[in-house]
């Protein structure tokens, strides 16, 4: 969109105010973009790494995979999970607490004795997979906030500064060449008046 202004001192003041403001929130904007840069860079790589615990902890209960048959699924979910909020680069993140989960009461004399291990279990995985689930969130918030920063440092440095420079510029030429054409003409007055006063003598 072309900067709108007219040839005058209160627009070049206007202009130049709005143009040393832009100079001065470039580096502070620059330096929240590194700062959401980086932050993403780290939530990626902990997803990667959940990825990969989680993974680990499914091929560990492989071979146990057959006794899953006779697991009660209702024994045991998640009631509530705690939430608190964090700021990272001025944006609200949220933060994981806690995994609350509901148990069923069931009888160890009528249930295998490994229940009790396969509810650990079961736990262990839902906290993990929530963990995730909230990196995912965390990356995905970074990311967009990120891509913003990027799009108001690129809207600053390659068009608004130049603009409101090149408007800048214009003014002071058209201002310049007004002041030449005011002194000019003033020139020509005073020579016409100190021709008609040689004329009269």
């Amino acid at each position: 969109m072309a900067l709108k202004f007219q040839y005058n001192k209160t627009a070049l003041q206007s202009l130049n105010k709005q143009l040393n403001m832009r100079i001065k929130a470039l580096p502070t904007i620059k330096n929240k973009e590194a700062a959401l840069r980086l932050e993403v860079k780290k939530a990626k790589d902990k997803i990667i790494e959940i990825e990969n615990k989680l993974k680990l902890k499914l091929e560990s209960h492989v071979i146990s995979a057959g006794m899953w048959n006779e697991f009660i699924p209702n024994l045991i979910a998640i009631e509530e999970i705690q939430v608190g909020t964090k700021k990272i680069a001025g944006v609200k993140i949220p933060v994981l607490e806690q995994v609350i989960f509901k148990q069923e009461e069931f009888s160890l004399f009528d249930y295998p004795k490994w229940f009790p291990k396969g509810i650990s279990i079961i736990k262990e995985l839902a906290e993990i997979v929530t963990e995730k689930e909230f990196f995912t969130r965390k990356m995905m918030l970074l990311d967009h906030a990120r891509r913003k920063t990027t799009q108001k440092v690129n809207l600053y440095e390659k068009v608004q500064i130049p603009g409101y420079q090149d408007a800048i510029l214009k003014i002071k030429r058209f201002l310049e060449d007004e002041e030449n054409l005011s002194k000019s003409a003033q020139k020509i007055v005073k020579k016409r008046q100190q021709k008609k006063a040689e004329e009269k003598i």
